[in-house]
């Protein structure tokens, strides 16, 4: 059984973002700049 790593990424924001709703700008702009550097330098030799 594999595990992807982005549906468990959003499902432990997804917690954290109901026990502390102050976490939600922050892990929204996380998500967004790593999405963004990803997208500019692509992953290289990072398998995710």
């Amino acid at each position: 059984m594999s595990l992807s790593l982005a549906p468990l990424i959003s499902l432990i924001a997804g917690i954290l973002i109901l026990v502390v709703p102050r976490l939600l700008n922050y892990i929204v702009a996380i998500y967004l700049i790593v999405t963004g550097l990803i997208g500019l330098f692509g992953t290289g030799n990072l398998h995710m």
